[in-house]
């Protein structure tokens, strides 16, 4: 019997890198999507490319979104900085409704695709603040999935999973180094260079360089040179 398909958003992080590593743990036939929204470095697919290689994606696609048509925020308008200390409140590295057009996606796929379920790497404890990678935001998503599509009104409605939405950096990094992600084809910097290399001073560095720490597993991260 083959696989079910899902669908999994791929950002080429690594919170996305061990969402898809989870749904491909659970049997499923992973359908992986990532979206080229005009972010203010394109590293980020490169990596997802080599992600859903080595993660054995079934299929990968990347659609095109213009976001930086709309701007208002640090990763697609680089007039405006990246933050490099902690900040209080919705940082500007937030991105107005990416997530939203992206399950939008996403979900449109997966009723192509007859898939029952999205994958996405979201968590609600070292997102930044950004208030859609909360819980409630996921589960209001999900109810939008059941009454905007034929799937749904014929009562075969897409879960939105987001099977690290409570866990901290550390133990999202361990359940993925379980799962044999490797950690070096990812990038998670908010302004790293053509070749990949992170800042390793912006809040995603910060996440990810103490997430490592804490987990007690050496940290595969390419920086940038002083």
């Amino acid at each position: 019997m083959s696989a079910s398909p899902a669908v999994v958003l791929l950002s080429g992080g690594l919170d996305s890198a061990t969402a898809l590593a989870v749904a491909r743990e659970r049997g499923f036939a992973c359908h992986a999507l990532s979206v080229d929204y005009g972010q203010r470095h394109l590293a980020e697919l490169e990596a997802a490319r080599h992600v859903a290689r080595s993660g054995r994606a079934h299929e990968h696609r990347i659609m095109r979104v213009d976001l930086a048509g709309i701007g208002g925020s640090a990763l697609t308008d680089p007039a405006i900085a990246v933050p490099e200390a902690p900040t209080s409140g919705i940082p500007v590295t937030y991105v107005p409704a990416r997530n939203t057009i992206m399950l939008a996606l996403a979900l449109g796929w997966a009723e192509v695709l007859g898939a029952r379920e999205i994958f996405i790497g979201v968590n609600v404890l070292d997102s930044s603040g950004y208030p859609d990678c909360r819980p409630e935001y996921i589960a209001a998503f999900g109810e939008l999935a059941r009454l905007a599509t034929k799937a749904g009104v014929e009562g075969k409605a897409c879960r939105i999973e987001a099977p690290l939405i409570g866990l901290t950096k550390a133990e999202i990094i361990r359940e993925g180094t379980r799962l044999g992600v490797d950690y070096g084809e990812t990038v998670s910097c908010y302004q790293a260079d053509s070749a990949g290399r992170a800042c390793g001073r912006c809040d995603a560095c910060r996440l990810r360089r103490t997430g490592f720490a804490a987990a007690g597993i050496p940290d595969p991260t390419r920086y940038q040179p002083l």
